[in-house]
Parts: C-alpha cells; structure tokens; sequence
C-alpha cells in the first residue's frame, strides 16, 4: 500500500527555503510513499463566521486533501522564536472539522529551516499543538536547517547534501511511523 502524505510550508514566500524542504523531501521519498506539496496562501484567516456560513472552495479543498492524506509532512518556519501564522492557520481550520476528523490520529514530520537553530523553537511549539489537535510527530530524526549557513540556493532549493540525506531519513523513518500508527 502506498502511503499518501500532504506536504504544508509555514511560509508562503515563493524562494522559502521551507518550501525548499518540502521539495526535497518529495526528490527523496521512499518506495511506496507520495508526497503532494500543497499552496496554503489562499486560505483566509480562520473566522468562525466564514466557517459556519461560506467557506471557500480553495479552503473546502485542502482540507479534504488533509483528511484523506496518510501522513503530513509540515515545513515550519520560526517567526519570532515560534510557528508561523500560516501554518497554524491551518492547522486551525482543520482541526475545526467535525470530531476532528482531518488530523486526528495522523502522524506528522516536522521539519523547518530558519537561522540560528534552523527552527527548533518553532518545531517545539508544533509539537505542543500536535498534542492539542491528537497529531502523532515522528520523534526522530529530526531536521532543523539554518537557511542562511549556505544550505539552500536563491531559491530555496536544498543544495546541501547533509541536509538532503538527513531530509530522506526523515522520511523513510516517516513511512515506518505511519505503518507502525496505521496496524
């Protein structure tokens, strides 16, 4: 069975280099694994009104995407030492459809490049939503990026080979996780 996951960057920059790991992780998946990258920046702002009354066809759309994904795979940016808007916009919205049935029990990789510590704040405050929301993160390994140390072309794209290798294991190890959730 070929498991299916739905790849969301935190930033809706068209050079980001967290795009850029979705990206690569996509280039580097294992056997029996897919992975759609899917555009976020069309979603609005969650608004109980808009959730209630008229939701978009764009928003309709990722989140049946989400719910009949196996897996997600979330690259997420650090904006002031925590997650970016957009991404846990999403998060939001999905976590809103009826007994929560778009994220929950689904595992998840997290990945993010940003300075510094390549995200890492961020990623802790993911995994404190996760809990919220009942996604499983894969516990290891674990890939923070510095975007600034050389990593990455003008375009976000992932040229170092560290980092690819490290990107590709996440995933392997994303596949067995989501077996492993899925017996």
């Amino acid at each position: 069975m070929t498991i299916k996951a739905i790849g969301i960057s935190g930033s809706l920059r068209k050079a980001s280099t967290n795009s850029g790991l979705l990206r690569c992780a996509k280039a580097n998946l294992p056997v029996g694994m897919e992975l759609e990258i899917v555009d976020i920046s069309a979603i609005p702002l969650y608004n109980g009104d808009i959730a209630a009354n008229d939701r978009p066809a764009v928003l309709i759309e990722l989140l049946a995407k989400i719910a009949a994904a196996d897996a997600l795979v979330l690259a997420c940016p650090e904006y002031n030492y925590s997650l970016a808007p957009a991404l846990k916009n999403v998060i939001d919205w999905a976590s809103r459809e009826a007994d929560n049935k778009a994220l929950n029990g689904k595992p998840v990789a997290i990945l993010g490049a940003a300075g510094g510590m390549g995200s890492s704040r961020s990623q802790y405050h993911l995994r404190q939503v996760c809990v919220f929301v009942n996604l499983h993160p894969l516990a290891k390994p674990e890939v923070f990026a510095n975007a600034f140390a050389g990593g990455f072309d003008a375009n976000g794209n992932v040229i170092d080979e560290a980092i690819s290798k490290n990107v590709a294991g996440q995933m392997v190890a994303l596949q067995k996780w989501t077996k492993q959730l899925q017996k």
